[in-house]
């Protein structure tokens, strides 16, 4: 594509990714300022694990993911800058860092996966419960997943355009198999954010839960 063509393309498409994020941006709150968080380039990516049980009952209802062992982390982006960023949020990891220096990256669960766990806590033989899911493993036809999911999906963060001046609020699922005592050696680490439409990159973010 010759460069006029691009430059045109870009004119094009981006109020389209801006209206995409439009809804994302009015629904977002602003965190607490207390809120852990990484912020540079205009950019601030705040989080919180979600690991009180009345507060995740609150939040997500019949779909807590709590009792099947997922942890949900609730996330704000905000863009104080005068250009719109795109996250990668398929390449989001939960870093569980332990003493011996050793670290094992959690991959997020789209939320049919977590309604797929938490419909069938005990197991499916459809669904192979480990570290890391292979994209594409939640498609399996079953009423129970898929009410829980529809319950699951308007709460997750889905929007990965966040406007200038604006922000995007959302929750993103992690499988730490019941264990909660890794929440405070972890942290969110955020590879791939870019600028559009110069598809220019930004340093990684990562979020620390740590704990004294």
């Amino acid at each position: 594509m010759t460069r006029p063509l691009a430059q045109l393309a870009s004119l094009i498409f981006l109020p389209l990714l801006l209206a995409a994020a439009a809804t994302a941006q009015k629904d977002a709150s602003a965190p607490p300022p207390s809120l852990a968080h990484d912020s540079h380039a205009g950019i601030t990516i705040s989080a919180a694990p979600v690991t009180d049980t009345s507060r995740a009952k609150h939040v997500f209802g019949r779909a807590n993911p709590l009792p099947a062992g997922i942890l949900p982390v609730e996330v704000f982006l905000r863009n104080d800058s005068a250009e719109p960023v795109q996250i990668g949020l398929d390449s989001i990891e939960l870093d569980i860092h332990y003493q011996n220096g050793r670290m094992d990256g959690v991959e997020s669960l789209p939320p049919a996966q977590v309604a797929l766990l938490i419909a069938h806590p005990h197991g499916n033989p459809q669904a192979p419960r480990t570290r890391r899911f292979p994209i594409g493993s939640e498609t399996v036809k079953d009423k129970k997943v898929d009410e829980l999911a529809d319950v699951l999906r308007p709460l997750a963060l889905n929007s990965d355009i966040v406007p200038p001046m604006g922000a995007v609020h959302g929750y993103l699922f992690f499988d730490v198999q019941h264990d909660l005592s890794l929440v405070g050696r972890s942290s969110l680490y955020i590879p791939d954010a870019v600028i559009v439409p110069s598809k220019k990159p930004l340093i990684f973010f990562e979020v620390s839960f740590a704990t004294p």
